[in-house]
């Protein structure tokens, strides 16, 4: 189902569990758990959340049953209220009565007023608000409670909708579990039983919009614009879910009799929207009524169609049958015939349904009605109505079901009332004859000739016009008359040769064919515009195809005469080719200038309609098949190429010459066709690149612009020129466009489109407001295809000439050279496009539709994109530039960015491209490109501090662009549950974007951290800019003011989860994302400034670093590089906190991380209520075996373990053709350092390199082995793209290793000494000792780890060393209960050795362990060769370390110089 713009409720949908705590409105927060609990379960598919739905909706069923209404008013609680400011009053959820300030009293009661709810709901309502206000910078809690009411409301119908759709039935499953389907079935029915459908009909009624909003606005109850368009984005997304839930009640199981008559009373008073459709609300609601009709699936063949089949009353009830055929057979007429003729013309065609099934005798009186009923319905022009106001409606191609009713029902006429179908045709015949008998004898034609056949035809071509799900159902009307050999072809019945199509397929497929021969003129543009509609699709485009051809060919016993039919592409063609050679000899001399203002006599306006309709029917064809497109293109007769070009120069109206080049740029999409096109194109002088002396007037598109276009103020010609260079430079690109008549190069094309069209785009006047900003969302689309594809060359550097009649010139620089030095100067061109960029987010701030919205968000896109394109290519243009001798200068962009903008007078360029971030929820493609641009700006330290400023210095702006970067990072929270089998591309698509956008906003926070403050990243994460940051003091959202900043969001993304077993959500959904906040907090308490008030923040608020560490290790096998990046940064962080608390005496903090990084025993199970049974188990089991089962890994340990030390290499290259050793040496030059500081290679420019070198090979056997070629270059990629990710990988690990090596370091040597008992100490170390040399002595550990574990060895060595010789100094001072200790792993001895005996058995860690540590440690010294000097000076001096262990307490300390110079 649609959701409606999900977007604008973004903020609400976000936080929906979180920070609820203890209060919850009763009229918000348990339907915002419903429509959570019913999103897990049916959408999300968690098995847990089934048995949770089946208790909420157990428990709020009444909610459902009295669907939206509120609790009453009452005396006692209004008495309550009054006095709460003094007596207090008991809020549920809380303990005690808390006292209100006069000031919440008097809001509660205006908004119980207002919504006519209890007072003690509004209180809550308020209290919620206040809660929520953070979410909503700038509005106050009233207008928060206001948005929390609708919400509520809205999660109610939401779910009830989601609950119908996973309803048991006849159209569509979601392919739940059984019990799961039973639950909900069992459910919906009960509430069907309680009166559902007349208490939705009784709510869509009451609800609106406009009355809502007069009541809010009698009470100050609307604020800004984005909170009007909230409130009401949510009204109308309550409406439509109240009725899309009955729509899928409908399509699953039809409606009883009395719910069916109630539907159809509701929908007599129905009327239509301002542009004649039917609104989203009422479409749904027909389209539940014409599925009660719906009995189309009786033709499927499942095995529960026989239960189906006895649930329809409309096979089984006579009675449902009589009532409402009397009742559609009604005279009295609706609010709306046209839904009237609709209604009852579905009810005819389940009449003649139902008549051909067997044993339906028993309704024959009925059954018999159904001609008449139809001829009711088509004399009330029932395909106009569904033309006009239902395929037109803006949400029908917004539901599949909504496309496949309207499709049955077409098609039903079509074949089960075949002889109303000839009536109509007949009908049409006959007008046909009198309307040229009329005009013979020079009368008026009759006024009241009927249209029907023209209005079916026309509705046919409407309706499969488009075709969002890929569903091709215009198949139906295609009955392939060859045999399709390909296994491709997934028609309605698959294309095998001796099986005979449904008899449907062959009815529907004859009424296309019929209907087109002796086609009356009438009737000629509606036949062409139905053929178009049925092309739209790849195989449907084939069958279109060939009806053409085949229609032409003479051979056919046409009775037409030789011509063939007329519609054919022999008869259209020709009739071009006759008017091009007509028009041609019409072509005034160059002097007369007047003949562009003479009526062209050459076509009139029927003939002008008539190519039109060809024209954009050849456009659909060859746009869907490309085998049609060469067809055409290389067919000698036809031409049509030539032709078209030969049209364009001859004087016809300009709308048809953009028919004629959006039919070229159809043709221009085959790289083939493209590159003999521009030739041609430079032939013909459509724009005159070439000037000549002579001739005084121009010609060409460029006068037809300023001349003609501009005084009809249309522009269609502009468009469809720039639509068909977009095309034709991406197919493919003339390097030496026009050798031979002028300089080469694009450049005449690029200054037409850039001074002509762009430049003056704002200044001409538009008859169509909406046609400005598709002009410029055009041209800019070529601008950003031209930029988007270049790459600065040492050549474009140097001016090259060519010969040109006998003298030396200049060659054209290429496009994207001269964009490059637009953008790099205050060119016009830049100035219009930040201009642009200012206008654009003006707009989007009103949060009204306007005319041409879309194409004014797209221009924006292109805009802020050639920026970006602009700032990553400028660089390497500077460099270049820089070496050359060209006379040129430019400035880098981001400092022109910072110029003053002429209109506001201030430099505000940079704040409006960030402004974008705050439409990110109804505009991810322009806050992604924002973002992007923010983050290429960012990396420069004087423009941070300007930046600053500009952010900040207005106060409601700052506010906004702070809100628009936390809205960004909190996206994901609002991401709907959209039908599974729905998540189309689109939905794929906007995800990544969004994801995309917060990537880029952390990587803007990471870079800005390491510049000196003030600095952006200290803006956005909540420090003082004012005072020293080490002085602020970070709060919750709300608290004393403090706004919510990215530091909340971020904590919210990696807290999610935290509470339950599996951890983190983010470490697993979106594990890039989730390294970047990690580091985002790292690098807050690292750096000096910041350290302070975040680790303070961070250890009091939010109790970050336990409930975090207490889920390592993550495991994430997938994502391995990023995991290991999360667990490096995150053990950092924890290094500096137990440093940090370990200084400040904190000895509790610092102990309650020590147990739980080195504790052996088990955690107590977590605190949430899913204290899962194994942590249960194990306690128990502990009981029960003393204390050997109990012993768990210490989580230390785990950490190491889950860093893997072998590493894959990448099999070598196997070539064929390249040179295995340039190819090397190729990589090697490609090869640049990325963002973390690793060197990788460059697997785009790698591409690039060698498919120009395949291209500069010569000679026809080079074009033959061309794709053996191709695919060694895929393999050469793919080994670089491994070894890349085997580099990034090294880094990953070695990264991670030098993280838990400090944590493991700081931990000895900075934590107190006596947190941690002097033998559990020795065995932690004998742990990590042993565990650390048996990875690193493996022998698939990768040598690049042995420095790090070096290091960890040696601290380790010298740690254990000191540890034992403590623990011998002072045998004598252990209490009597202790002694016993220190030899007891030594059987050696029973007592106390003598003093001289040399061996002494080595206190709590027992010698063999040690004999095993020393085996170990020689091992990898002798595993290290001459190579690693470092490692080797690392291990000897753990060697000393180890043998100083031997050493007795009482011998003089040899090394005592040494160790102080150590430690």
């Amino acid at each position: 189902m649609a959701e409606i713009d999900a977007g604008t409720q973004a903020q609400i949908h976000r936080h929906i569990w979180q920070h609820l705590r203890s209060q919850t409105a009763s009229l918000w927060g348990p339907y915002k758990d419903i429509w959570q609990t019913v999103g897990n379960a049916l959408w999300r598919r968690q098995p847990e959340a089934v048995h949770l739905l089946d208790m909420i909706l157990k428990k709020h069923k009444p909610d459902f049953i009295s669907l939206f209404r509120n609790p009453p008013k009452n005396v006692q609680q209004h008495e309550k209220v009054q006095k709460a400011s003094t007596e207090g009053v008991a809020i549920q959820g809380q303990q005690g009565t808390r006292l209100l300030p006069e000031q919440l009293i008097k809001e509660a009661f205006i908004l119980s007023d207002l919504f006519d709810i209890g007072e003690l709901a509004a209180v809550e309502l308020l209290l919620a608000g206040e809660h929520q206000q953070p979410h909503f910078p700038g509005l106050t809690r009233g207008l928060v409670a206001v948005l929390l009411y609708w919400d509520g409301k809205r999660c109610i119908a939401n779910s009830l909708k989601a609950l119908i759709q996973s309803r048991r039935g006849k159209t569509w499953t979601l392919e739940l579990s059984p019990e799961l389907v039973s639950m909900t079935t069992r459910f919906t029915d009960e509430l069907m039983e309680q009166g559902l459908t007349y208490k939705v009909l009784t709510l869509v009624s009451q609800i609106d919009v406009n009355n809502e909003f007069e009541k809010l606005q009698r009470e100050r109850g609307l604020g800004s614009e984005k909170h009007r368009k909230e409130v009401s984005d949510l009204i109308k997304e309550c409406r439509q879910s109240l009725a899309e839930s009955l729509f899928a009640w409908a399509c699953q199981s039809p409606l009883g009799k009395d719910d069916t008559l109630l539907l159809i009373g509701h929908l007599e008073r129905v009327s239509v929207e301002a542009n004649g459709s039917l609104d989203a609300v009422n479409l749904a609601l027909l389209m539940a009524l014409l599925y009660c009709f719906d009995i189309s699936f009786i033709e499927q063949s499942t095995e529960e169609r026989d239960d189906m089949i006895h649930q329809l009353p409309l096979l089984t009830e006579r009675q449902y049958i009589a009532t409402v055929h009397s009742r559609l057979q009604d005279s009295q007429p609706w609010k709306l015939p046209g839904l009237q003729a609709t209604v009852r013309l579905a009810w005819a065609l389940a009449l003649r349904g139902i008549s051909q099934l067997p044993d339906v005798t028993a309704l024959a009186e009925f059954t018999e009605a159904d001609e008449a009923m139809a001829e009711l319905a088509v004399a009330d022009n029932v395909f106009l109505f569904l033309t006009e106001a239902v395929v037109v409606s803006e949400n029908f191609y917004q539901e599949e079901f909504y496309i496949r009713r309207i499709h049955n029902l077409i098609t039903d006429f079509l074949a089960l009332m075949p002889m109303k179908v000839k009536q109509l045709r007949n009908r049409a015949d006959e007008d046909a004859r009198m309307i040229h008998m009329s005009m013979q004898m020079g009368n008026e034609p009759p006024i009241s000739l009927r249209r029907d056949l023209e209005h079916l035809m026309l509705l046919i071509g409407e309706l499969y016009k488009k075709n969002p799900f890929n569903l091709e159902l215009a198949l139906e009307y295609w009955c392939p008359s060859e045999p399709l050999q390909t296994s491709t072809i997934l028609g309605s019945y698959l294309g095998v040769a001796h099986q005979r199509p449904p008899q449907r397929q062959v009815v529907l497929s004859k009424f296309v064919r019929q209907m087109g021969d002796l086609l009356p003129p009438t009737i000629y543009i509606p036949y062409l515009k139905m053929l178009q509609g049925l092309a739209n699709g790849p195989q449907c485009a084939h069958y279109c195809f060939s009806l053409l051809k085949v229609n032409g060919s003479s051979h056919v016993e046409n009775i037409q005469g030789a011509g063939g039919s007329p519609v054919s592409w022999e008869h259209f063609f020709h009739s071009l080719m006759l008017y091009h050679e007509h028009l041609r000899k019409d072509l005034p001399s160059a002097d007369s200038v007047q003949y562009r203002h003479l009526p062209s006599r050459g076509i009139t306006q029927k003939e002008q309609d008539g190519l039109i309709a060809f024209l954009q029917l050849t456009s659909t064809i060859i746009t869907w098949s490309e085998n049609a497109r060469l067809a055409l293109c290389e067919h000698p007769q036809w031409t049509p190429v030539v032709v078209i070009l030969g049209l364009l120069q001859c004087s016809i109206p300009p709308v048809l010459k953009a028919e004629l080049l959006k039919t070229l740029a159809a043709f221009g999409k085959s790289p083939e066709i493209a590159a003999s096109l521009w030739q041609s194109l430079e032939y013909t002088q459509i724009l005159q690149t070439v000037r000549v002396p002579s001739q005084r007037q121009a010609i060409g598109i460029e006068v037809e612009l300023n001349e003609i276009e501009s005084r009809c103020e249309e522009y269609p010609l502009t468009r469809a020129f720039c639509h068909l260079i977009s095309t034709l430079v991406e197919s493919s690109f003339p390097s030496n466009l026009g050798a031979g008549l002028r300089p080469p190069g694009f450049d005449p094309y690029l200054q037409f489109l850039r001074d002509s069209v762009f430049l003056r785009f704002r200044t001409r006047a538009y008859r169509r407001a909406a046609e400005k900003w598709e002009v410029a969302e055009v041209v800019l689309e070529v601008f950003y295809k031209l930029l988007r594809d270049y790459e600065p060359q040492l050549e474009d550097f140097v001016d090259q000439f060519v010969e040109l009649q006998g003298e030396e010139i200049i060659a054209y620089k290429p496009p994207g050279f001269s964009l490059m030095y637009h953008l790099l100067n205050e060119s016009p061109m830049l100035e219009l496009a930040l201009s642009l960029l200012e206008e654009g987010v003006k707009q989007l701030d009103t949060y009204a539709p306007f005319p041409g919205k879309k194409h004014l968000e797209k221009a924006v896109q292109h805009c802020l994109a050639l920026l970006n394109l602009t700032l990553q290519k400028e660089n390497l243009f500077m460099d270049l530039l820089r070496e050359s001798q060209l006379a040129l200068i430019v400035s880098p962009l981001e400092q022109l960015l910072q110029g003053i903008n002429p209109r506001t007078k201030k430099a505000d360029n940079v704040v409006n491209i960030a402004r974008y971030l705050y439409h990110g929820n109804t505009n991810p493609e322009l806050a992604f490109e924002s973002a992007k641009i923010l983050c290429c700006i960012s990396c420069n330290s004087n423009i941070q501090i300007k930046l600053v400023g500009d952010f900040t210095h207005d106060q409601s702006i700052s506010q906004r662009l702070m809100a628009g970067f936390v809205e960004c990072l909190d996206s994901e929270d609002m991401e709907e549950f959209v039908r599974l089998e729905e998540g189309s591309e689109l939905e794929k698509k906007l995800a990544g974007i969004r994801h995309e956008t917060r990537i880029h906003i952390l990587n803007l926070l990471i870079t800005s951290l390491e510049r000196n403050p003030p600095n952006l990243a200290l803006y956005l994460l909540g420090f003082e800019l004012k005072k020293p940051v080490s002085t602020t003091n970070l709060q919750d959202p709300g608290v004393l003011g403090c706004p919510r900043t990215c530091l909340h969001a971020i904590l919210n993304i990696l807290e999610k989860g935290t509470e339950g077993r599996t951890g983190p959500v983010a470490v697993r959904e979106s594990p890039q994302l989730a390294e970047l906040c990690y580091q985002v907090i790292y690098q807050l308490c690292a750096c000096s400034d910041t350290s302070g008030p975040t680790m303070r923040y961070l250890r009091t608020s939010q109790d970050f670093l336990f409930s975090q560490l207490q889920h390592l290790p993550f495991s994430n096998k997938e994502y391995e590089i990023s995991m290991l990046n999360q667990m490096s940064w995150l053990m950092k962080t924890a290094s500096i906190e137990l440093r940090v608390t370990s200084l400040n005496r904190q000895r509790s903090h610092t102990q309650r991380l020590l147990h739980l990084l080195l504790d052996d025993m088990p955690v107590k199970p977590y605190s949430d209520g899913e204290g899962g049974l194994e942590d249960e188990n194990r306690s128990v089991s502990g009981f029960l075996h003393f204390d050997t089962a109990t012993k768990v890994r210490r989580k230390i340990l785990s950490i190491l373990d889950s860093i893997d030390f072998s590493q894959e290499i990448p099999e070598p290259l196997q070539l064929d053709f390249f040179d295995r050793a340039q190819i090397e040496q190729v990589i090697a030059n490609c090869e640049h350092k990325n963002l973390r500081g690793q060197t990788v290679c460059n697997v785009k420019l790698l591409h690039r390199v060698l498919v120009a070198e395949v291209n500069a090979l010569q000679g026809m056997a080079a074009i033959g082995q061309r794709p053996l070629l191709m695919e060694e270059i895929s393999t050469i990629l793919q080994y670089v793209v491994g070894r890349n990710k085997l580099l990034q990988c090294l880094h990953a690990k070695r990264h991670a290793l030098e993280s838990w090596r400090q944590l493991v370091e700081i931990i000895l040597t900075a934590c107190p000494q006596d947190l941690i008992q002097a033998e559990d100490r020795q065995l932690i170390i004998r742990d990590i000792l042993q565990d650390v040399h048996d990875k690193i002595l493996d022998d698939e550990a990768a040598q690049e780890l042995m420095p790090v574990v070096a290091g960890a060895v040696f601290t380790l060595t010298a740690h254990l060393s000191q540890a034992v010789r403590t623990e011998q100094k002072q045998p004598l001072v252990l209490g009597p209960g202790e002694a016993h200790y220190a030899f007891m792993l030594d059987s050696s001895f029973t007592s106390p050795p003598p003093a001289e005996n040399p061996v002494v058995g080595f206190a709590s860690i027992g010698d063999s362990s040690l004999h095993i540590i020393l085996k170990k440690l020689l091992d990898f010294i002798l595993k290290t060769g001459g190579g690693f000097q470092r490692v080797r000076t690392h291990l000897y001096g753990s060697l000393l370390y180890y043998l100083q262990i031997a050493q007795r307490p009482d011998e003089p300390d040899t090394l005592e110089a040494d160790k102080n110079k150590m430690w």
